[in-house]
């Protein structure tokens, strides 16, 4: 049997072994935005899973973009004198041909909260709270902050923090840049018609509403070209008159021309009125339809914990790659029991090779 998760894939001029991807997954562990202990490991150890495409958590472009106190980011010499740290020591335990990236954010009306493990919901002022910022002052839910709608001025310096950031991550030494325009957060807040209230160039139109997610596309592919950039989007508000999967596959294009090699098809996030219904792959219809419609490879996210369902997933051209977070949480080595499972060859890192045929035979029984 052929293993279609398995073949390689170039994404612009970066080659990937397989099409396997770790999705960003927060671990709210840093310090002032720096990677920490914590992360040395949990890189090191996504490094060595056998996936082709590990993409760090989310990462913020300034300190008031953060989510939590917890959360990464990109601002300081600090922040990328630690990721470099972190990342210098995956690679040297890596898998041959794994790429590494970054996902760049700004969280807007969403920041300023507790971790989960926490209580999640905004921080009390007590609490080193600080304020937040959005495209439009309209608080994300009852009891949130009210944000502070960006001027044009903070709208260009904004920009320019992407910038700075991205440019960070290409000296700490990633292969390639996902912009976060996904689950609520800045960039998706301004695609939002639920959020981006604005009557200026910003907002209204889906092409005033764009303006802001692919000036940065735009800029940051300029600053960096050296970088493969991707971009995240939530595809669908899952609200009535939010934003739409026909909006985002005009912004999936307008993407493409700015610079933007796939597109990783997640959803929702922006709203608690949200209405959907999830389950084993629930987007993947989402990214066969931007597939269908752009002829961009994409990566369908959200619920692919089974190696047979990934490797349909791609066998049936309905993404070009699968990312896995939470499946890669309970199972490090995920990979390669795909592999055990389909029949595909796989090699374990020469420390832990006395593993494989155990591996295989737990594949055999499942």
């Amino acid at each position: 049997m052929t293993a279609h998760l398995f073949s390689p894939i170039t994404l612009g001029k970066l080659e990937l072994p397989n099409r396997i991807a770790v999705a960003p997954m927060c671990q709210y562990s840093a310090d002032d935005g720096s990677a920490t202990d914590w992360h040395l490991q949990h890189w090191m150890n996504l490094a060595m899973s056998g996936a082709g495409m590990v993409t760090v958590e989310m990462t913020d472009v300034e300190r008031r973009g953060r989510i939590s106190h917890g959360c990464m980011g990109l601002y300081s010499d600090a922040n990328e004198a630690a990721a470099k740290r972190a990342l210098d020591a995956a690679r040297r335990v890596a898998t041959p041909g794994a790429k590494f990236g970054v996902q760049l954010a700004h969280a807007g009306r969403k920041a300023s909260n507790h971790r989960p493990w926490d209580g999640s919901g905004p921080l009390k002022p007590e609490e080193d709270a600080w304020p937040v910022v959005s495209c439009s002052a309209i608080a994300y839910a009852d009891g949130w902050q009210v944000p502070h709608a960006l001027s044009e001025d903070e709208i260009e310096q904004t920009i320019g923090h992407f910038v700075q950031a991205a440019k960070r991550a290409e000296r700490a030494g990633f292969d390639f840049i996902e912009l976060h325009s996904a689950h609520g957060y800045l960039l998706h807040q301004f695609l939002s018609p639920l959020s981006n209230h604005r009557t200026d160039r910003w907002g209204g139109s889906l092409d005033n509403r764009m303006r802001f997610p692919l000036e940065i596309a735009r800029r940051v592919a300029e600053a960096v070209p050296g970088l493969m950039l991707g971009a995240r989007m939530s595809l669908t508000d899952w609200v009535d008159g939010g934003f739409s999967l026909e909006e985002a596959i005009e912004v999936a294009k307008a993407y493409s021309k700015a610079g933007v090699v796939y597109i990783c098809c997640s959803s929702g996030g922006n709203s608690p009125h949200q209405s959907l219904r999830t389950g084993p792959g629930y987007q993947v219809h989402l990214a066969e339809a931007v597939k269908k419609a752009t002829g961009i490879p994409v990566r369908a996210v959200g619920m692919i914990d089974q190696p047979e369902q990934a490797d349909a997933i791609i066998r049936e051209g309905q993404a070009d790659m699968v990312a896995l977070g939470r499946a890669l949480l309970a199972d490090p080595r995920w990979p390669w029991r795909a592999a055990a499972r389909l029949g595909h060859e796989f090699h374990a890192t020469p420390q832990l090779a006395r593993s494989a045929a155990l591996m295989k035979q737990w594949g055999a029984a499942s």
